[in-house]
């Protein structure tokens, strides 16, 4: 999907809840949950709050629900993440990130606009003090795809990713679009994609809500135990029953908060643990379901 519409079914953002999130700041340490590792937001579904001019507003919000860590999206002047185009000074922006008590660590940009803008997107994150610079998928927006077509792109995003490995960060991309697309033997794009690039320069980001498609995590961590070293947290209402497709979206079980939807989180992170190299992860949700899944996540036994 285009980046305008890729997580619509997160949601909208809800600006209002900062008294429920002051409520939930206490509610336990960076440690207090099933990986042991500071809990992380991905700042997409709160894009319009940044696009108002209030990124300090959601950083204390953020902060004040036992978020630790951030994962922006990186405008590099094209149609891809304006919402983000105030931070546009990457020192600036990391003084204000770490002022109000957390760290970004990571950065979506989109496929096309980091290849044609690679050098800035590097000198960007490089001020931020980014660990990864990540793709949501090689090719936002698609429905259909080609082995062929993956292997062009895989390859550009090998050569990137020596740049981004030796300007001293990991590449790295998630299962979306492009990835969910089955090849007549019934296998998907993303499996290929994984065989097909560098495990010493790429790794990779597990976004849960791929259950829709079929794309179970642990299934992923299990076959593939060295690829992986981020996730994006969200749950499924699978009792509720899948949404109609509406013009070609839709289709797929309603979002909830962790804990309260059909995902094996049991199994998720026991098969995380034991895959090993998950350095990181991302709720990503509106803000009421933000609040729900970092308190559900800090309640879970490591």
């Amino acid at each position: 999907m285009d980046p305008m519409t890729r997580r619509e079914f997160l949601g909208r953002t809800a600006a209002g809840t900062a008294a429920a999130g002051f409520m939930l700041a206490s509610a336990g340490t960076a440690s207090a949950n099933p990986l042991g590792l500071p809990i992380g937001s991905q700042t997409y579904p709160h894009r319009a709050i940044i696009a108002d001019g209030k990124f300090v507003d959601l950083l204390k919000q953020l902060k004040s629900i036992g978020i630790d860590q951030i994962e922006l999206c990186g405008y590099l002047g094209g149609a891809g993440y304006p919402e983000f185009k105030s931070l546009a000074d990457g020192k600036a922006t990391r003084k204000v990130i770490e002022d109000n008590g957390l760290k970004a660590v990571s950065c979506h940009f989109l496929f096309p606009e980091l290849r044609d803008n690679l050098a800035t997107a590097i000198a960007w994150s490089k001020d931020l003090g980014l660990e990864q610079m990540m793709v949501p998928t090689v090719k936002s927006g698609a429905t259909t795809g080609t082995l062929e077509e993956a292997k062009v792109l895989t390859d550009q995003f090998n050569k990137m990713a020596v740049e981004i490995h030796t300007a001293g960060m990991r590449a790295g991309s998630h299962n979306e679009a492009f990835d969910l697309v089955k090849l007549p033997d019934g296998t998907f794009i993303y499996d290929h994609i994984i065989a097909m690039t560098d495990p010493k320069l790429i790794g990779f980001q597990f976004q849960m809500s791929t259950y829709n498609s079929g794309m179970i995590a642990a299934e992923y961590f299990a076959k593939y135990p060295t690829r992986f070293f981020s996730m994006h947290v969200q749950d499924l209402d699978i009792k509720a029953g899948r949404t109609p497709v509406v013009n070609g979206r839709g289709g797929g079980y309603p979002q909830t908060s962790v804990g309260k939807g059909g995902l094996d989180w049991a199994a998720t992170f026991a098969a995380a643990r034991k895959a090993g190299g998950i350095k990181n992860y991302f709720v990503e949700q509106a803000m009421p379901m933000t609040i729900e899944s970092v308190a559900a996540l800090k309640a879970m036994n490591g």
